[in-house]
């Protein structure tokens, strides 16, 4: 077999959010279990260097990778799907090639030339895909998912780039996959191929003819209509992929395989090999359709409305959930809701309560409030980094007598700031990475929870954040029950914090959702998750036999 690096390259069309980042992932899945090598880059054609600065509203989850990039959220998908870390050459973004070649530029580089998108922005993409093929151990494949939508404006250099590789390495060492909608017409009662064929018509018309198309649909597509579509696209029709609606995306590889996606690529290529192992993956996704167990885990956050904020973290519970046999019945609260109405009314049900990650002071109180309630009521607590502050500052208002008790970030002002900056972010004025961002060590203290989930003392654990536990309060907290259960290994900086007597109470100022994997939850969702499945048992026992109760009272009286 060659070493030359293969490309495939996945774009999309009709509309965004078809799930190009999943068909990403499914194919690299695929080859991987097959013995290839694989290698993933998303490419973003806005003018950002990184998400790192963008409303999670208008982009979604920030993806934190070991070496600290802030990126898309589907590289969250590449690393959940191919189990394995990526990091920030796998995330290109129009910002990035600008800021390189606008540098290269000013510098003189150029020699005079005048600088345009053909050669010189297409030129840097291109360099930019072709990075890992220039390492000491290059894939069997890189998969380059281009951002947006075919017809878009700002990802047309990018099109133009992958036209050009396409013809530069030639049809055994490029492929195009395009990911498409056909929708249904309910007034008219069916299918629609036409946004399908206007789409690849257009993306023939940049020069780029797909060699799969993969057609997201609300059920299977009929034979007649992959002929259809197969006839006006000029596609074969065994490669016309039908994709349609799944109970869970992790089915999604195994509707491609059953489908013979894989092999069709691999006589594309010319491999020749062994089918891949998809056992423990099925029964994965058969625990996950097919739970044994229900239990409601309450998140309470300012971006409940856009779930895309908190993709990880939704994730990781079903893998966590997978675990203990269980379905996570995610309950969204939004915390400013709890400040004006009050923790009981969203929360009286729930069977443990998650606080996400988060920036500003909007919702704070009702994050605060949630905290109250859930840790006096003794059920189960997860708070993630700004979760893991505001379980600190209700600790200390609420069992420290210190009701001043707010953090620095929201507040200069401040008798009690249990919560304040980090020493080396002071005079930090630019916003795009400069927080602590990526994988640090972190030393756990033995007889805690923390230490039980993981059962190592030394872990490592990715960060994005500014502001710590304030150690002048250090002391205060931990003489009122507050335990210090994860530092780093200066022991200057508090990690992970416990309340022992509660059942499960956690903050954590790390982000472990990042590093949660389909078959390999991580510790501390798994764990979080179970006592909350314990607690759901004991819960609704206790109902049941109160209902038995009440029933026998009303039958004798």
């Amino acid at each position: 077999m060659s070493k030359k690096t293969k490309y495939i390259f996945v774009t999309g069309g009709v509309v965004s959010s078809l799930g190009k980042g999943i068909s990403a992932s499914s194919i690299g899945l695929l080859l991987k279990k097959r013995g290839m090598k694989v290698a993933s880059i998303k490419s973003d054609p806005y003018l950002n260097v990184d998400p790192g600065t963008m409303n999670p509203f208008q982009h979604g989850e920030v993806y934190v990778t070991d070496d600290g990039s802030e990126t898309d959220l589907d590289l969250g998908h590449y690393e959940r799907f191919l189990d394995q870390s990526l990091g920030k050459d796998h995330n290109v973004t129009t910002g990035q090639i600008y800021n390189t070649v606008i540098t290269r530029e000013r510098r003189g580089d150029y020699l005079g030339a005048t600088v345009q998108v053909i050669p010189h922005i297409t030129e840097e993409i291109k360099n930019r895909i072709k990075r890992f093929e220039r390492s000491d151990e290059p894939p069997d494949v890189t998969i380059v998912e281009i951002g947006g939508t075919v017809g878009d404006i700002e990802s047309l250099p990018f099109l133009e780039a992958i036209r050009q590789m396409g013809q530069e390495e030639g049809p055994q060492g490029a492929m195009f996959v395009h990911v498409t909608l056909v929708p249904y017409i309910r007034s008219a009662g069916e299918y629609k191929t036409k946004p399908t064929q206007h789409s690849v018509s257009e993306l023939r018309a940049i020069g780029i003819q797909p060699n799969v198309l993969i057609c997201r649909s609300a059920k299977p597509l009929s034979d007649s209509l992959r002929q259809k579509i197969s006839l006006f696209c000029s596609v074969p029709p065994s490669n016309v992929i039908s994709a349609e609606d799944a109970a869970t995306i992790y089915a999604v590889p195994l509707g491609f395989h059953a489908q013979e996606l894989d092999d069709i690529i691999c006589t594309h290529f010319g491999w020749e090999l062994d089918p891949p192992d998809l056992t423990e993956w099925e029964t994965m996704v058969e625990k996950i359709t097919n739970p044994q167990k229900r239990i409601k885990i309450g998140i309470c956050g300012k971006y409940v409305n856009l779930k895309d904020a908190y993709k990880s973290i939704i994730e990781a519970f079903v893998h966590a959930g997978v675990y203990s046999g269980a379905e996570v019945d995610l309950v969204w609260v939004s915390s400013e809701d709890i400040k004006h109405y009050g923790a009981e009314k969203f929360l009286h049900d729930i069977d443990g309560l998650l606080i996400p990650g988060g920036f500003g002071e909007r919702g704070v109180e009702g994050k605060i409030e949630s905290i109250r309630y859930v840790r006096e009521k003794n059920i189960p607590f997860f708070g993630i980094c700004l979760g893991m502050q505001c379980a600190v500052i209700e600790f200390a208002r609420n069992e420290c007598d210190l009701p001043d008790a707010h953090s620095y970030e929201f507040y200069r002002e401040l008798k009690h700031p249990v919560i304040h900056l980090m020493a080396d972010q002071e005079g930090v004025t630019e916003l795009g990475g400069t927080m602590r961002l990526g994988a640090y060590p972190c030393r756990l203290a033995p007889g805690t929870k923390s230490m039980e989930a993981y059962g190592e003392e030394n872990i490592s654990e990715r960060h994005r954040h500014r502001y710590e536990l304030n150690n002048a309060y250090r002391q205060k907290l931990t003489e009122k029950g507050l335990m210090i259960a994860g530092v780093s290994p200066d022991e200057h900086l508090v990690e992970i914090v416990e309340v022992p007597e509660h059942r499960w109470f956690v903050g954590v100022q790390f982000h472990p959702e990042l590093k949660s994997r389909p078959t390999r939850p991580h510790p501390l969702f798994r764990e979080f998750v179970k006592a909350a499945v314990e607690y759901n048992q004991e819960r609704t026992g206790e109902k049941a036999a109160q209902d038995v109760a009440a029933g026998l009272s009303k039958s004798s009286g």
